[in-house]
């Protein structure tokens, strides 16, 4: 299939960039890698009248990192965040969840900010944005502003972008020490959407998990946040131990807060079911990068 009929724009400042967008309005789209909008593009879901390639425009494609975050550029490719130490070193959920998108080709052209914009909900960057509570810089012709995970995204494919509006970076705040990550999906085959995807953080402190939180994809609209310290806590022996830790209590904690809905590639309830499951080896694994040195059993209840 092919694209509806588009004006193409090619500006080499983000100047340029912003002035095209301005005048254009709700008739323009930023392409940056591309990977997600070409095939919305070729299946005529989209039909914008001006396409604004920003691929030229310097100082775009940048991965910064200091001890608190990482920010990255709007077409940083997922393969350049993916493979930065530095990057990694502050944030390692990144890592972990950049590995399960698509595949190399794929990440070698798609960009980490464009799939944010993109609001997929089975995006594993959505994920990670909404659990490390990260925010999108927005600009426009008229000034910038942060928005928060939590209001970027919108509905499904819908994020808070407005006419004449771009994602210039994406901020990844690092966890607080003590904190272990882990990303884990299930797709049909490696590379699919997933079925349902776990972004975990487990925070442990002298020997106890003090803290516990997952975000979800593929089970609701938008990613979905849930604090699951009480559940963990609670189930735990030995004054809150991680090894003690009931990660299925956690597990049971979040089937209570999603509302899956069925489709061609899943049932409603299986996807509850991998909620529970997979939140709980997630936790775990989280646990055990927090605190390597201890023994981390799956607790297994009833």
């Amino acid at each position: 299939m092919k694209p509806p009929a588009f004006t193409y724009h090619a500006p080499e400042s983000l100047d340029e960039a912003l002035g095209v967008l301005a005048e254009v309005g709700e008739d323009g789209k930023v392409l940056a890698g591309g990977q997600s909008l070409v095939p919305i593009l070729n299946m005529r879901l989209a039909a914008p009248a001006h396409l604004v390639d920003i691929n030229r425009v310097a100082g775009l494609s940048t991965v910064d990192t200091n001890d608190t975050s990482v920010t990255v550029g709007a077409t940083a490719r997922h393969t350049d965040v993916e493979l930065d130490d530095a990057a990694y070193g502050v944030q390692p959920l990144l890592r972990q969840a950049l590995r399960l998108v698509a595949h190399p080709v794929i990440r070698n052209r798609g960009t980490t900010v464009g799939s944010l914009a993109h609001a997929d909900p089975a995006g594993e960057m959505t994920a990670v944005l909404a659990l490390t509570r990260g925010s999108v810089r927005i600009t426009s012709g008229s000034g910038s502003r942060n928005v928060d995970a939590t209001d970027f995204f919108v509905g499904p494919l819908e994020c808070c972008l407005r006419a004449g509006e771009m994602v210039e970076s994406a901020t990844f705040p690092a966890f607080p020490a003590g904190t272990g990550s882990a990303f884990i999906e299930v797709a049909r085959r490696h590379g699919d959407y997933a079925l349902c995807g776990v972004a975990a953080a487990v925070t442990v402190l002298d020997g106890a998990v003090s803290a516990a939180r997952a975000a979800y994809i593929s089970v609701g609209p938008t990613p979905l946040l849930v604090d699951l310290t009480d559940a963990v806590a609670g189930g735990a022996v030995s004054g809150g131990a991680v090894s003690g830790a009931d990660w299925a209590a956690a597990g049971r904690l979040a089937q209570s807060q999603v509302s899956p809905e069925a489709d061609i590639h899943s049932t409603a309830s299986y996807r509850r079911h991998l909620v529970g499951v997979l939140t709980a080896r997630a936790l775990a694994e989280a646990a055990a990068a927090a605190a390597p040195t201890h023994s981390l059993p799956l607790r297994r209840s009833g």
